[in-house]
């Protein structure tokens, strides 16, 4: 089993705590990705897990042996990083297979493994080649073999696909998602991109300064977020966060003063509260409605996204299938079914029914 646990785990540096009581299980053959803004500790805990930082105080456990004192290389764990740090002089070939060899493996053994990682990353042909000769794409599947070679217990991938462009990063996730269903081994994920952590992921953790704001399924935390910082977080086009006040018949929005919006959940008159809604939840069969006017259009081919305020400043996102007829400028009634609202307190907490 190759699960691991983190208890009370703390980071200090200095005086300055950047990772503050962090407490996680990942089931054995997870797919945990780590999400957030810069700076928020992701990263920081990653390098902790893989023993590049020392843990300030906490437990680690990697299966059932506690691991904060362990030597990074006896942890069974292998780290790819966002640099390919490739030996420039070595091919593919012997880059792979460069970590056994250092071991003391034999030629055997190497040739056997390295032609496993080849098999599964399809870089049989380029195993004679030298990193010069590949793209950013090749780089990094070789940078992922070098890993693959060593049969670790958890893979760690700390933002691999970042500096590879638009293109090559939806791929590069494909073949991250095949090699973990092949491999059937614990993968841990640091990304920014939240994309990347919805496409991938079985769990996502979100982090913000150094805690832990949220952990679930995708669609869970998607569908479900506890504070406005989840729900603005994860979702492309991003959430549409809308202040406003709690009346006796429902919430008064700032931005639309003339309207009244039903209530899913129940809230103190006079509450400064503020209402979620996702841009693909405006459907034109929708019993209420925000009369916008529209300030730009964008069409994407099979949908389309009309950007538009109400009497404020908050700009909705408003997904309005393959409707190509609307224009700037014009008036638009957003009808949406109620249900879908989702309500937060002022403290920005998620308000339950």
């Amino acid at each position: 089993m190759s699960g691991l646990k983190l208890s009370n785990v703390r980071k200090t540096f200095g005086s300055v705590e950047v990772i503050k009581g962090v407490d996680l299980d990942i089931e054995d053959k997870e797919f945990v990705v780590f999400v957030g803004p810069s700076g928020c500790g992701k990263s920081t805990l990653l390098r902790m897990i893989a023993g590049l930082e020392q843990i300030t105080s906490g437990d680690l456990f990697i299966g059932d042996k506690r691991m904060n004192d362990v030597d990074p290389s006896n942890r069974g764990i292998a780290m790819v990083f966002q640099s390919y740090a490739l030996y420039p002089h070595m091919t593919v070939r012997e880059n792979m297979g460069f970590a056994l060899k250092f071991a003391g493996r034999s030629k055997e053994e190497i040739a056997k493994q390295v032609g496993e990682a080849a098999r599964i990353l399809e870089l049989g042909a380029l195993l004679d080649r030298f990193p010069k000769q590949l793209s950013g794409g090749q780089r990094q599947r070789v940078a992922i073999g070098r890993a693959i070679v060593r049969h670790p217990d958890v893979f760690l991938f700390d933002e691999p696909l970042s500096n590879l462009d638009a293109e090559l990063r939806v791929h590069m996730r494909i073949e991250i998602a095949r090699l973990h269903k092949e491999l059937q081994t614990t993968i841990i994920y640091v990304t920014h991109d939240q994309v990347e952590a919805m496409t991938l992921a079985n769990k996502i953790v979100v982090l913000r300064d150094g805690i832990i704001e949220q952990a679930g399924s995708p669609l869970d935390l998607y569908d479900n977020p506890d504070n406005l910082f989840v729900a603005g977080f994860i979702g492309s086009p991003k959430m549409n966060l809308l202040p406003g006040i709690a009346e006796a018949g429902g919430i008064r929005l700032t931005d639309f003063p003339g309207q009244i919006l039903p209530s899913p959940v129940p809230v103190s008159p006079g509450a400064s509260v503020t209402v979620g809604i996702r841009p693909e939840h405006f459907d034109p069969e929708g019993s209420a409605a925000l009369q916008t006017r529209v300030e730009i259009i964008e069409h994407l081919g099979g949908e389309t996204y009309a950007y538009a305020r109400g009497e404020g400043n908050t700009l909705l996102t408003i997904a309005t299938g393959n409707d190509r007829h609307l224009k700037t400028g014009e008036t638009y009634n957003a009808h949406f079914d109620p249900k879908n609202l989702l309500v937060f307190g002022q403290d920005g907490k998620r308000i339950r029914a």
